[in-house]
């Protein structure tokens, strides 16, 4: 295996220009999409290389369960300082598994709790709550519905409540809850890629606010809107779920709503600061994904003929 089992643990550094570049030059669906994948895909690649490494450090440790001739010199001679990364990797692979598991824990807590508050309320796709606290979310799954309460409904006018509306069905209709929580999950895996879990929070708050100002005609309105809903939800707890003002920086939005639309191309153009960012990024899951399959394929067969028949 070699120094190529520790590539995928600091691969992720390479889409940190993306990252920040995306938020600004690519469209937001685009950079959703993107940013979501390279994340995927180096986090399950780290994870992958440091279960490797833990394999090898088990078995050094006495009375585990493992063969014994996986505890040979000649299969810790194919990971570097053995002794040191094959140990290391046993409590940090223990603390990827429990962060990921607690927050798919608190995902599901929240998104059952609520389904299960709304159960007896009437209306199927929007559920209003007489609630003196002002906020607004896209509560996922088969049937999902828009929670607002009156307080928020009150402080809107008429058109920014229409903008209100297609800002949440639009995070209902993207299923952007699912490239929330794979961000925030392939941050809990690797550390490197916090930086793309804040773009993709941005990112998918923006591709609501465009396909809002779509639906709605104006993109004042929509941004009006989102101002409003800031100031009017200044204060309050921020909502778990995909919100209106909940999650971003809401001036930046608002300033790109002023702004012209950005261009849907798919993909940025190869020769610009934004396009060499996202080849790299590119580049970067690609090397990811073939250093960990190298280094899978590779502990098999040393470890396939350390087993004794």
């Amino acid at each position: 295996m070699g120094v190529f089992v520790f590539l995928p643990l600091v691969l992720p550094l390479s889409a940190w220009p993306v990252a920040r570049l995306a938020e600004t030059r690519l469209h937001p669906r685009t950079a959703t999409r993107l940013l979501t994948a390279v994340a995927v895909v180096m986090a399950v690649c780290s994870t992958l290389c440091l279960a490797l490494l833990m394999v090898v450090g088990t078995a050094q440790l006495p009375g585990n369960p493992l063969p014994d001739g996986w505890s040979d010199p000649q299969v810790r001679a194919a990971v570097p300082y053995d002794e040191v990364a094959g140990r290391a990797a046993i409590p940090a692979l223990g603390m990827v598994a429990a962060a990921c598991a607690r927050t798919l824990w608190r995902h599901r807590r929240v998104t059952r709790g609520a389904r299960r508050a709304l159960a007896a309320l009437p209306g199927r796709t929007v559920a209003v709550l007489p609630d003196g606290t002002p906020y607004a979310y896209a509560l996922p799954g088969r049937r999902g519905r828009i929670v607002v309460t009156t307080a928020l409904l009150a402080g809107l006018a008429p058109a920014e409540r229409r903008a209100l509306f297609a800002h949440e069905r639009a995070h209902l209709a993207g299923r952007h809850q699912r490239h929330l929580l794979a961000a925030h999950l392939a941050a809990r895996a690797t550390p490197f890629l916090r930086p793309l879990r804040t773009a993709v929070l941005y990112t998918a708050e923006r591709w609501a606010d465009e396909e809002a100002a779509r639906a709605v005609g104006d993109r004042r309105t929509v941004a009006r809107a989102i101002g409003q809903a800031a100031l009017l939800t200044a204060g309050t707890p921020v909502p778990t779920l995909p919100a209106l003002a909940a999650t971003g920086p809401v001036p930046r939005r608002v300033a790109a709503l002023l702004g012209p639309a950005p261009a849907t191309r798919s993909w940025p153009p190869a020769f610009t600061p934004v396009g060499l960012a996202a080849w790299g990024a590119a580049a970067g899951a690609l090397a990811s994904a073939m250093s960990s399959a190298n280094s899978a394929v590779a502990l098999f067969r040393i470890l396939h003929a350390a087993t004794p028949l």
